[in-house]
């Protein structure tokens, strides 16, 4: 193993094949703490480059076992975390484009930056997350929207997570938290990722590619936020070689700033985010849900472009749509727990 750590140290490529050697390695536990915190700090250190991001993740789906989960109909929306501490955007604009008709599939994780990550705030919610194929498909039939359980992850992750303990992943999981919109093992028919660091463009560009059957749109700002802001132009780059300009200010989401962005911190971040679908969230919070959902509605094939969906998605805010999706959602927890609901 001691390869591998030292071309991480140097920042030099870790191919494919050395990835392979670690995840055998660690399967039979001749990886040590000290060897994977000391790996995984010096990838985290700096953005990972194409060859190395791309042996990651190529290592990671010659490994599987079991084939995707295929919604070809469906939109992701998963960033690669990092940048400022917001309120958990990604997770409510899903659940607005659902309201509005767009398929969407969400994966993600726990928080990386953030105060809560998309599953952090599913879990405070009571919404399960899909725990197989089949729970995932039949979510997305009966409610628009499925968030994808950790069983459409690789289980090397979960190795590896043991084996740093006590560390925990956030002390040594950049590398996997920049990657991780590439680690899940599902198939879309499109996915909006937000890049927190754009000095990480190459290395998801290069992935992006590796999913044609996909249509991935790659977004940055200014501001280094992992998802569209309504608060500054957005770039976004499409895998198919497209290259645009999203301005809020075309849209008339212009105003606000990124501090209007951040959760109050006497606030619960179950109820903030209820608030948050029913409109009671600063101009500049509740326009930049819209703008990403508007985005999904794009990709979805749902909205002819960003203004229609930027109507639709406020429109299942102000009718009540988006709120009253989510307490479905998390009715069913009650249900399978042995309550019931009139």
């Amino acid at each position: 193993m001691r390869d591998i750590v030292t071309a991480a140290v140097r920042g030099e490529h870790v191919t494919a094949a050395s990835w392979h050697r670690f995840w055998d390695a660690l399967a039979d536990k001749r990886v040590d703490r000290a060897e994977a915190a000391a790996l995984f700090a010096a990838l985290s250190a700096r953005p990972p480059g194409p060859v190395t991001a791309d042996g990651f993740v190529t290592s990671l789906a010659q490994r599987r076992t079991t084939p995707p989960l295929r919604l070809p109909a469906a939109v992701n929306i998963v960033g690669t975390g990092g940048g400022p501490s917001t309120v958990n955007i990604s997770t409510a604009a899903a659940v607005v484009a659902a309201a509005t008709g767009v398929p969407v599939l969400k994966t993600g994780s726990r928080a990386g930056s953030g105060s809560v990550g998309s599953i952090d705030i599913l879990d405070q919610l009571g919404i399960p997350l899909a725990r197989s194929a089949g729970e995932a498909t039949e979510q997305l039939h009966r409610h628009g929207i499925a968030f994808a359980g950790q069983f459409v992850y690789p289980t090397e992750l979960t190795r590896l997570a043991r084996t740093v303990l006590p560390l925990g992943m956030r002390a040594v999981g950049g590398l996997v938290n920049t990657l991780g919109p590439f680690l899940a093992n599902v198939s879309t028919g499109a996915q909006l990722t937000g890049m927190s660091n754009t000095a990480t463009h190459s290395a998801l560009h290069r992935l992006a590619h590796h999913k044609p059957g996909t249509n991935i749109w790659l977004c940055h700002n200014e501001l280094g936020a992992d998802e569209l802001l309504s608060v500054v132009p957005n770039q976004v780059h499409d895998n198919r070689g497209g290259s645009f300009v999203v301005d809020p200010a075309a849209l008339g989401l212009g105003g606000g700033e990124l501090a209007d962005l951040g959760r109050p911190a006497d606030e619960d971040h179950a109820d903030g985010f209820r608030a948050l679908l029913a409109g009671h969230a600063p101009a500049a919070t509740v326009a930049t849900v819209c703008l990403n959902a508007a985005a999904l509605a794009v990709l979805g094939g749902v909205a002819p472009g960003f203004a229609a969906g930027v109507r639709a998605a406020r429109a299942a805010i102000d009718d009540g749509a988006a709120l009253d999706l989510v307490q479905r959602l998390s009715a069913r927890t009650l249900v399978g727990a042995g309550g019931s609901h009139g």
